[in-house]
């Protein structure tokens, strides 16, 4: 077990909205929220997070401005493409998950891919 929560953001439908609306190379199929919400980010955060709802709700308050840039960055990296960002239009943007419980299966020790050496 890791002494660690995890936090995702699932996409609601006006995120999936401004990523086709936002697409600078529009033309493509668009994508759906079902396809943005199949593989998404998982931020680790302490166990303290997680002990409550409004524990977890007021660390997305001191932390909603860096969630939504590297969300936004995740899909255009370009600023000029992003829209005003807003805890209000982050709240309608995005439903926050927090699970208490994470189990390493593997025991092996957990690197960090980007660590230099």
């Amino acid at each position: 077990m890791l002494n660690r929560s995890a936090l995702l953001l699932r996409y609601k439908a006006p995120a999936v909205q401004w990523i086709n609306d936002a697409d600078p190379s529009p033309g493509g199929t668009s994508i759906i929220e079902e396809e943005v919400n199949r593989d998404r980010t998982v931020y680790l955060v302490s166990d303290a997070v997680a002990e409550s709802p409004s524990e977890v709700r007021r660390w997305v308050k001191a932390n909603w401005r860096n969630l939504f840039e590297s969300e936004l960055e995740g899909w255009y990296t370009e600023p000029s493409l992003w829209p005003k960002r807003t805890l209000k239009r982050f709240d309608e943007w995005f439903e926050v998950e927090c699970h208490s419980v994470m189990i390493d299966t593997l025991g092996t020790p957990i690197e960090d891919d980007e660590a230099s050496d």
